[in-house]
């Protein structure tokens, strides 16, 4: 493709095109350039990627992308390849990525929130599967389809990567795809040129201050999948119950988004909406039976997945199938037959003395008072838990988990999750001043047998943070570390 025909249908404003090459590939990062390639040189939080144009250059890039102050900056002055340049360099990169890759999948919903996001795309992909779609989705767990099983490093990717997969994906005859939208994808522009038919919101609580740093830019990120990336007169399926639906609710009207909203309370402003009710929620052994009310019918279902929020987030996956075109009672009665997702409320066995073992991902405060929630929803023995926090991530939330721990489980080893750069012993001394009877165990599979030797009938045990990933990041070195897989090593299963 020409770099003219490539830039045809994007933003960007060009002061140097001295040729017109093929473009073969876009990337932004420069190891990653190969001949013909367009590399978009971003700067970010923590790496310049202008410093990398002579790298970019000498692996044999034949145009640069990068922001109007840069064009006449040393880094561009010499350059004799051309020059793209644009006000906004990442949202320009996302819609030349579109273009290069041209087809998409024609039903594409995209899911937001602080916890549940990985839980909905697959619920969703499974109710469309289950009603004869071909569906995919993408996110923290990689891309997921009936045919594959694909790991992917982030949970919003690389513009470049997003495209060339939907495109892929599109020619494979995947006509429906839910795609997880972080928001550090969103705020770095990653999903923009995605064409997003609807967007479900889960809820919001403080996560990735460290990159956002108050709450309010963390959520503005977040909206802006509803103000700027979904096309004007989309659907919107909202979560009724979270603390800023007000907020999404002014921002859909403007937008003339049609609202589904869905949770446990109706609201006065709701009655102009459509709403997905979750009328009641029973505990079943290792499952729940619930009764969902949309438009004066209501429906009972048995699910195989243990906690109310998993209840939430399968109303949000079905409100985002209704508003794909199923209907309520086939979206309803599909859930019956989802599995849960991996690392998230996973029953990982049980001990020798018939206590349960479960893995989850919570990492924030909301998510590991939600889990532990859940669990004394379901057992009334002692409640086990077993968590640390990562580093190089938010230090503010460290105590208030430690705080949750302390008053919502009877026993509590705190370990270290991925400590990164961080001295490990800080990052648990922080979390210990939040629960100080707390037992600290740095060696993660060592904290993982003492808990589960503590095991009497009728317990049960939450091991917290990591949930499906499969790596632990130590200081030093990166190490295999699977809490599933040494929970039952332990277990003996």
């Amino acid at each position: 493709m020409r770099l003219t025909e490539l830039m045809a249908n994007a933003s960007v404003v060009s002061t140097k095109l001295p040729a017109d090459p093929d473009i073969s590939g876009l990337s932004c990062d420069s190891r990653a350039v190969k001949p013909g390639f367009l590399f978009a040189a971003l700067k970010g939080s923590r790496v310049d990627g202008t410093n990398f144009i002579d790298d970019a250059l000498s692996r044999g890039a034949t145009a640069l992308l990068m922001g109007t102050a840069g064009l006449d900056g040393p880094d561009a002055r010499n350059v004799t390849v051309p020059v793209l340049a644009e006000p906004n360099p990442r949202r320009s990169y996302a819609h030349l990525a579109a273009q290069f890759y041209p087809g998409q999948p024609p039903s594409i919903a995209a899911v937001t929130g602080t916890n549940g996001k990985s839980s909905v795309v697959s619920f969703l992909r499974q109710i469309w599967n289950l009603n004869g779609r071909s569906a995919a989705s993408l996110g923290t767990l990689g891309l997921e389809s009936a045919s594959e099983s694909v790991p992917l490093s982030l949970t919003t990717p690389d513009p470049a990567v997003i495209h060339g997969e939907l495109a892929r994906l599109s020619a494979a005859g995947i006509d429906s795809l839910a795609i997880e939208a972080s928001s550090h994808g969103l705020d770095q522009y990653r999903i923009d040129g995605v064409n997003v038919t609807v967007a479900g919101f889960t809820n919001i609580s403080r996560d990735h201050l460290d990159y956002h740093g108050t709450l309010e830019k963390y959520l503005s990120a977040k909206v802006r999948l509803f103000d700027e990336v979904m096309e004007a007169q989309s659907v919107a399926v909202l979560n009724r119950d979270s603390s800023c639906y007000s907020q999404l609710i002014a921002v859909c009207r403007e937008r003339h988004h049609r609202v589904i909203g869905y949770g446990s309370v109706v609201k006065e402003d709701t009655r102009n909406f459509e709403s997905i009710s979750l009328i009641d929620v029973t505990p079943m052994p290792f499952g729940l039976h619930l009764t969902i009310g949309y438009g004066g019918q209501s429906e009972g279902v048995d699910v195989s997945l243990v906690g109310q929020f998993q209840a939430e987030n399968l109303l949000c996956a079905i409100g985002l199938a209704m508003a794909d075109g199923i209907p309520f009672h086939a979206a309803v009665e599909s859930v019956s037959h989802i599995v849960g997702v991996r690392g998230r409320m996973e029953l990982v066995g049980q001990s020798w003395s018939d206590a349960s073992v479960y893995v989850d991902y919570a990492h924030t405060p909301e998510a590991l008072e939600n889990a532990l929630g859940a669990l004394r929803f379901h057992f009334g023995g002692r409640l086990h838990l077993v968590f640390g926090c990562g580093g190089e991530r938010d230090e503010g939330k460290r105590m208030i988990m430690g705080r949750v721990a302390a008053r919502f489980a009877d026993h509590v080893i705190v370990t270290d999750d991925n400590p990164r750069g961080e001295d490990a012993g800080k990052i648990r001394a922080d979390i210990l001043g939040g629960c100080a009877d707390a037992i600290d165990i740095a060696d993660r599979a060592e904290a993982i047998a003492a808990s589960i030797a503590q095991l009497d009938t009728g317990d049960v045990l939450l091991i917290a943070g990591k949930g499906h990933e499969a790596r632990q990041i130590l200081i030093d070195r990166t190490i295999e570390f699977d809490d599933v897989a040494v929970a039952r090593a332990t277990l003996g299963s």
